[in-house]
């Protein structure tokens, strides 16, 4: 992931180098984190409405897919890189409706 290095018996021209690999899985899951609190600002009724929170989970479960999908080999992944998705698609998830609710933002 984002503190990952390359190995030095890595070849280049064999799957996603590990730098762009760290950086497109960080994108992605900060991405969609952003998304699915927008989302959760348009279809929840307020902040205890459950709808948001699953919001937050079906981005962090679509994201393995796509991966697979862009040619990121997650049969690589470990217990550390499935924490990273989750805990970067509910962070930017959390800090971007928090803050469409403290503004009171309508969407």
């Amino acid at each position: 992931m984002a503190t990952e290095t390359a190995s030095e018996d890595e070849s280049e021209g064999e799957g996603w180098d590990a730098h762009l690999r760290g950086l497109t899985v960080t994108t992605l899951a900060s991405l969609l984190g952003m998304v699915a609190g927008v989302g959760s600002q348009v279809l929840a009724s307020g902040p205890s409405d459950r709808i948001g929170l699953y919001l937050a989970g079906g981005a962090v479960l679509v994201q393995i897919p796509v991966y697979a999908a862009v040619g990121i080999d997650v049969d690589d992944f470990g217990a550390k890189e499935y924490l990273y998705i989750a805990f970067i698609t509910f962070s930017m998830w959390f800090i971007t409706w928090g803050i469409l609710l403290t503004t009171g933002a309508t969407i």
